[in-house]
């Protein structure tokens, strides 16, 4: 059974991930180093993850299989995940895949260094609608893509 994590602190679409969760009646867990409130209408669970820095993310990382699908902005952990055999989403709706991390892992360790030298680089753009609706479809692809391949 495929089931949804998602590196919740900071995840703008908890809303969008229930309602695809429950149209396809999947397990979804979201990951947290504090305590949220989480709508009510779908059976989703809750994992306070308390400790160092990435504690979250290494929960997540021991628990995920292939096919199993996690939701996260944070590279270095959408990498580690990858490498778990799990598909990976942005909150925009970017697929992660073995074509594009290269050069995501890249670009992010670029800016970081730029970043590090003083360069005011600014932040992402702010979330828009558009990415709420790139971030349904795509999670939906990902879902009949695993489907698919189960047949």
């Amino acid at each position: 059974m495929i089931h949804i994590y998602v590196d919740s602190d900071a995840c703008p679409v908890k809303p969008e991930v229930i309602r695809v969760a429950k149209r396809y009646g999947l397990a979804v867990t979201f990951v947290s180093n504090s305590w949220m409130k989480l709508p009510e209408e779908w059976g989703a669970t809750l994992k306070v993850v308390e400790g160092a820095f990435d504690a979250a993310d290494d929960w997540i990382v021991e628990r995920v299989t292939k096919d199993d699908i996690v939701v996260t902005t944070d590279i270095p952990l959408v990498h580690r995940c990858m490498k778990a055999g799990a598909r990976v989403i942005g909150v925009q709706g970017r697929l992660f895949t073995d074509e594009n991390i290269g050069n995501i892992l890249a670009t992010r360790d670029l800016l970081h260094v730029l970043r590090g030298s003083g360069d005011n680089l600014g932040g992402p753009a702010p979330f828009q609608k558009e990415d709420r609706s790139r971030f349904l479809q795509g999670l939906d692809q990902i879902i009949q893509d695993i489907k698919n391949t189960k047949k």
